[in-house]
């Protein structure tokens, strides 16, 4: 029987609780001799990354106990904090104080990196039977030292590579006498332009090095199909797609495509391909969605059947098989592919939902200022109710972070927590979103705060005009750069009625001069360099126009944010509670940037369906309300 209700106080069995649970963070994975690894954050243990295994058996079980907790902080998003050897020994930086230690089976952690506060490690690799990371050395210097470094058994740690702000993807060919790797320099990112560099190791170091790529894309991944055949991604025509170099010739593309394999390099970890034995290639692919293809030897294209489509990577191969990460309508998890596509295996993390209660995202373009707009969008979700006959439910409109970055068409528990409710929900990617081409992300060239704002703003306009939202009961809501679009949004325009920022940017100034190293040039680009440009980044930042604050706001914020601190949400607080905006501001206890604890997910999640049942009119059962200042 479905009832009648109205949007918002739908009864929903998907809890916080539940969110927290179906959401956790996967981090890498390995085939190790028989057995599947892979690394995953256990909110319910504090939001520690474990190391897990699937058993030739089929059986789960841990790999690396609590309390160790596998994190790299190198550029403070870390990733490639763990690594495998064939016969079973796991390298891992701890997170406690950043260096590398090695678990042998039936063992104890072992410390390989001295005691030294001022390394961080991370973008673990095990080749050609070498430990290689990146480590990033903090100093008087303005810019950390990074090098490519390798890390023996017995201790000792040796530079192969340094002399850029950034090193980044090292990669030893088969025989393990040369080194790929991916650089840059300051006030580039490394979605605008990086090199990739192949050397000779002599005496322990690279002797020389050749730039592979040309220095003014984004070349990504270098993997070495053979010693003297190199597999990358890069992006001389506006997608990022697959090249492939062999010594002696020129770097060719291989089945190009109007679709990315490659992202931006947030992490270090992350890859999009996985060379075969075969001679072939698993690939992800992103056009607004992502899908997974093999491309065959001689280059013809077919879909591996994986039922993902989001925030998909393929994590490694055994040569006939592959790991893909990524999130479907079962959930986010690692799945086992075979590579001709006849099976597919979830090996780790899905949430088994009924599918009932999830929503389906429907791709919409709307026209704006600046060109199309893309979103996804996912209206209320419920068998068991519907909203009253002529009614419209109200939106959240998620903004996601970066702000160069990409979300997909699939539902994740946050979203599904809210559509449950009968809140719908408008997943936008906007003007500098990656998964559509360079010029589509070089759209927010120097124009952030502005073509964020306006295409969020156009997505709105194109939903209700559709007839599927109310008007009056729109929120937007958004993490750190996402955040900074929130906020924007609510001192320049007229279409939301609340805002939910977490750790959000409300002052650029404040951000350029308090961010750590990797994004410390970010905003050259964003906005434009310092000092020429300060007259635009008063202009932009919305906390240099309080006045226009009026509609009510959510700020949650953790205390031990070294990207975004808390003076920037702190900062806003002051100026709505000076206006008399209605408010709350939430801070959490040894959280950073991202919250990363059960508890705190869950109290992030309940406040924000108080505050908007608040805000909005309706019932929130089971949820405790949130005082409003």
């Amino acid at each position: 029987m479905v009832a009648t209700l109205p949007y918002g106080s739908w009864p929903s069995p998907l809890t916080a609780e539940w969110a927290s649970a179906a959401s956790p963070r996967l981090e890498g994975a390995a085939f190790v001799g028989a057995e599947v690894w892979w690394g995953q954050s256990i909110p319910a243990e504090g939001g520690r990354t474990a190391v897990l295994r699937r058993t030739a058996e089929g059986t789960d079980e841990v790999v690396l106990p609590a309390p160790w907790n596998a994190r790299s902080s190198v550029h403070e998003y870390g990733g490639g904090s763990w690594a495998a050897s064939p016969d079973g020994r796991l390298f891992f930086v701890e997170r406690s104080d950043q260096r590398v230690w090695m678990l042998a089976p039936g063992g104890e952690p072992v410390a390989l990196t001295p005691p030294d506060e001022r390394d961080r490690h991370g973008g673990l690799v095990y080749q050609a039977g070498t430990l290689l990371a990146v480590r990033e050395r903090h100093g008087d210097a303005p810019v950390p030292e990074r090098a490519i470094v390798a890390i023996s058994e017995a201790g000792g740690v040796t530079v192969l590579a340094s002399g850029s702000d950034f090193v980044a993807q090292p990669a030893l060919s088969p025989r393990g006498d040369r080194l790929a790797w991916v650089a840059w320099d300051h006030p580039d990112m490394p979605w605008d332009r990086t090199e990739l560099r192949v050397g000779r190791i002599v005496d322990g170091a690279v002797d020389a090095w050749e730039a592979v790529s040309s220095g003014t894309t984004s070349a990504l991944q270098p993997t070495w199909v053979a010693d003297d055949e190199l597999l990358f991604c890069d992006d001389p025509t506006g997608r990022w797609n697959l090249w492939r170099r062999r010594d002696g010739s020129a770097a060719e593309p291989v089945a190009p495509a109007d679709a990315d394999t490659g992202g931006p390099l947030w992490v270090l970890g992350a890859r999009w391909f996985a060379a075969l034995g075969d001679g072939g290639v698993v690939a992800a692919r992103t056009h607004g969605s992502d899908e997974v293809v093999r491309i065959a030897p001689d280059g013809a294209v077919t879909p591996v059947a994986v039922p993902v489509s989001a925030r998909v990577l393929v994590e490694a191969t055994d040569g006939a098989r592959v790991l893909v990460s990524g999130a479907g309508p079962a959930g986010g998890g690692i799945w086992l592919v075979d590579a001709d596509g006849s099976s597919a295996q979830i090996v780790g993390a899905a949430s088994g939902t009924d599918a009932g209660w999830m929503p389906i995202g429907r791709a919409v373009t709307y026209a704006g200022p600046h060109g199309d707009v893309h979103a996804f969008d996912f209206a209320p979700t419920s068998p068991e109710a519907a909203g009253p006959e002529g009614e419209l439910p109200p939106y959240v409109v998620f903004v996601h972070g970066g702000p160069t970055a990409h979300v997909g068409g699939v539902a994740d528990s946050k979203t599904a927590f809210f559509t449950s409710r009968g809140i719908g929900v408008l997943d936008v990617n906007y003007g500098g979103s990656t998964g559509y081409g360079r010029a589509y992300r070089e759209r927010l060239r120097g124009q952030w705060g502005v073509v964020d704002v306006d295409d969020v703003a156009a997505a709105v306009r194109g939903l209700v005009a559709e007839g599927r939202a109310d008007a009056a009961r729109i929120a937007i809501e958004g993490g750190s750069a996402g955040g900074w679009t929130v906020l924007a949004a609510l001192a320049g325009t007229d279409v939301f009625g609340a805002g939910i920022s977490r750790y959000g940017v409300g002052d650029a100034r404040a951000l350029a001069a308090d961010t750590h190293d990797f994004e410390a040039r970010y905003l050259d680009g964003l906005i434009g360099p310092l000092p020429e440009a300060e007259p635009v980044y008063v202009e932009r930042s919305p906390l240099s126009r309080p006045e226009r604050f009026r509609a009510p706001l959510l700020l949650l914020q953790g205390d031990e944010d070294a990207v975004v601190p808390p003076s920037q949400a702190e900062a806003i607080r002051d100026a709505l509670a000076a206006r008399g905006v209605p408010h709350a501001y939430v801070l959490y206890a040894g959280e950073g940037h991202g919250f990363r604890r059960a508890e705190t997910i869950v109290h992030a999640l309940e406040s924000e369906l108080a505050f908007l049942g608040q805000v909005f009119g309706f019932e929130t059962p089971g949820v405790p309300p949130i005082a409003l200042s």
